[in-house]
């Protein structure tokens, strides 16, 4: 390890740690300079566990002896160490994870691609919030989703509060932006897949009775926080499904939909003991993921 430790907070070599708060500054700033921050020693080794190569660590020197042996094949790689007050004054918050990693950006995959490779995929239309996107993200490692897709106007998985609500998940399960709608809606039509917008629609089917008979290749839509799916999305999906409510509740938080649709979808498989024709999440995972440009 390349052990620093910080003298002067405002040194150019700490750049990539300033203002984390600073949410509009980051979100332009680090797919610009082609980074994204990985927060505490469990996300770092999720990271570096599929081919994600640092740029830089900071921590408080109590941190190194468990973060070290995960940086034995980066012997260059500076690590930098500060006292508590350095590292709260530089990045605006209490490191109270201990660790944290400036990473070099995966290259970004092709949807196409991503596609052909996976049977069950969530799409996600301008989420704004990347708690949600996070939570998503994570919901769908756990329940058996092949992959994410993301329309352009969607906040950034790899944005820090994302990577940290996700546990990591962003960096394990296989994600892509898409292109507009007008070249989006014909690729999932291509590639076969059924485009289903979860909405609030009179002719939307009840999702128990959607998973009885599930298509072999099902991409699940779930539009922005406020106004939903907007109607390009849902012009381009074949059907519309909706989850029943009672108590007079008409929406749930789309994290929350998007869990229980999924959910769904894997019981709905399992009963009808389907076997998924592109191969399942960890063939996506393992040849698509990605490493970060050399």
């Amino acid at each position: 390890m390349r052990i620093i430790h910080i003298d002067d907070i405002a040194s150019p070599e700490l750049a990539d740690f300033t203002q984390l708060t600073d949410v509009a500054l980051r979100r332009v700033r680090e797919p610009a300079e082609g980074l994204y921050l990985a927060e505490s020693p469990k996300v770092i080794e999720r990271a570096l566990r599929v081919g994600h190569r640092p740029r830089a660590l900071l921590m408080v020197a109590e941190w190194l002896e468990r973060v070290g042996p995960l940086l034995e094949a980066y012997p260059d790689v500076p690590v930098y160490i500060g006292a508590p007050e350095q590292l709260e004054q530089l990045t605006g918050f209490n490191m109270h994870r201990g660790a944290i990693a400036s990473m070099h950006r995966p290259e970004p995959l092709d949807p196409a691609d991503l596609l052909r490779a996976s049977s069950r995929v969530v799409v996600l239309e301008d989420l704004a919030d990347h708690t949600n996107v996070g939570a998503v993200f994570r919901s769908a490692a756990a329940l058996g989703a092949d992959a994410v897709l993301l329309t352009p106007g969607c906040a950034d998985p790899l944005y820090r509060r994302a990577v940290r609500v996700s546990m990591g998940a962003v960096l394990q399960v296989p994600w892509a932006r898409l292109p507009d709608w007008r070249e989006a809606g014909p690729l999932f039509r291509e590639l076969g897949y059924d485009l289903t917008a979860f909405a609030l629609r009179d002719d939307a089917e009840d999702l128990a009775d959607f998973v009885e008979d599930l298509p072999e290749r099902l991409a699940l839509m779930f539009g922005t926080e406020g106004p939903g799916l907007s109607r390009r999305a849902l012009a381009s999906a074949a059907r519309t499904v909706l989850i029943p409510m009672e108590h007079g509740v008409d929406s749930l938080n789309v994290a929350t939909a998007a869990a229980l649709a999924m959910w769904a979808v894997r019981t709905g498989d399992q009963r009808a003991g389907a076997k998924r024709p592109a191969g399942d999440s960890a063939r996506a995972q393992s040849h698509l993921v990605g490493e970060a440009p050399a």
